[in-house]
């Protein structure tokens, strides 16, 4: 994996001097953390291509089926901790989605963060250490991980879809925001339907005369329960082989959809804000800049110098909500219906879809407001 020079050094340097008792992969999802961790797990116990294929009986790999992991989980983690390595001099233990511990799963494993043995690594996966109790990550050594380039991304895509125009292959390059993980679900069929709705209820903000916030809310929200239906099926294959009491399983099922759930809504958000950040681009003439490159034709019809104002407000306004869904438990519904009266009021306020008003930008050879 590229671009990932901090990480490499630090984990080659491990292998060279030995390594320590526990480690914390962090950064955000999608730029190799997993991929490192398993082959560092595989080059301490000196089978990399089994352990990559999971086949290795001295890796254990913890990886919550819905959006948190459990004491029973951790626990059972702690149980085979204290088993003797079979084949390699080492164990290694990778919990993935640290991050999503609760309370008492992350008690439950500081107890062994604190005396673990001697032949026992762990390695916690987290996209946010933030959630990690502080007794945990000074445990641990941090292991860093960065964003990955435009280039890397796009180069990524262009191998998982080698007839991708070109215009669409750099918008969704941009649009993953550094993530591998971002930039393949962008290329899921359902994901594309998604995002067209999603910049029609952009676009109708500001255009429509007639917008109605609750609507277009209901338009967001519908895109969300999709992906998470589809989360829910795609769990339900793996419950199925655990063999678990229907109440276990319903739990994790339900966890796995609102996990798909809330990555969509931050998801969707960010896509949000991109788009009236690119009006602003285009309107002052950096197209260069824009994310949406494959909407540069809409962009172009949609952008006004009238427009800044309120673009900059609703770029704000969007960021906003996306950091109150990141901090506190939201009401979907009810805080999409508010963002989107306020993208209203602050696009309108410039002077945009307002009704029986024709404004300078209309008249103008260069841009043009529906």
């Amino acid at each position: 994996m590229p671009e990932q020079d901090e990480a490499t050094r630090l984990l080659e340097a491990a292998l060279a001097e030995g390594p320590a008792h526990a480690y914390l992969f962090h950064g955000p999802s999608g730029v190799g953390k997993r991929r490192f961790a398993r082959a560092f797990a595989g080059a301490l116990v000196g089978d990399v291509a089994r352990t990559e294929r999971g086949a290795h009986p001295d890796v254990y790999v913890l990886e919550p089926v819905g959006d948190q992991l459990l004491i029973d989980e951790i626990r059972a983690l702690r149980r085979d901790l204290h088993m003797r390595p079979f084949e390699a001099s080492r164990r290694v233990y990778l919990v993935l989605d640290a991050d999503s511990m609760n309370e008492d799963a992350a008690d439950a494993l500081l107890k062994d963060l604190e005396e673990p043995p001697e032949y026992a690594v762990i390695v916690l996966v987290a996209n946010d250490v933030g959630p990690l109790p502080e007794t945990i990550r000074s445990r641990c050594q941090p292991i860093p991980f960065r964003r990955l380039s435009d280039a890397t991304v796009r180069a990524d895509l262009e191998r998982l879809a080698p007839g991708l125009d070109g215009d669409e292959l750099t918008a969704l390059a941009r649009l993953a925001g550094g993530r591998l993980d971002r930039a393949e679900a962008l290329l899921d069929p359902d994901a594309r339907t998604r995002r067209g709705a999603l910049l029609a209820v952009a676009r109708s903000v500001y255009s429509d005369e007639a917008f109605d916030p609750t609507a277009a809310s209901a338009i967001l929200l519908d895109g969300i329960k999709s992906r998470g239906a589809k989360a829910k099926e795609e769990a339900e294959e793996r419950v199925a082989e655990l063999d678990l009491p229907k109440r276990d399983a319903d739990t994790r099922l339900r966890r796995a959809q609102r996990r798909a759930e809330r990555g969509e809504l931050l998801a969707s958000l960010e896509e949000l804000a991109w788009w009236y950040r690119d009006l602003i681009a285009v309107a002052v003439g950096a197209e260069d800049a824009v994310v949406h490159s494959d909407r540069l034709e809409d962009l172009r019809e949609d952008a006004s110098h009238e427009l800044v104002v309120g673009a900059e407000l609703a770029c704000e306004a969007v960021r906003e909500t996306w950091r109150a869904f990141e901090e506190f438990n939201l009401a979907p519904g009810l805080a999409l219906d508010a963002l989107l009266v306020r993208l209203r009021g602050d696009l309108a306020g410039a002077g945009v879809a307002r009704p029986g008003r024709r404004h300078e930008s209309e008249r103008s050879p260069t841009f043009h407001a529906r």
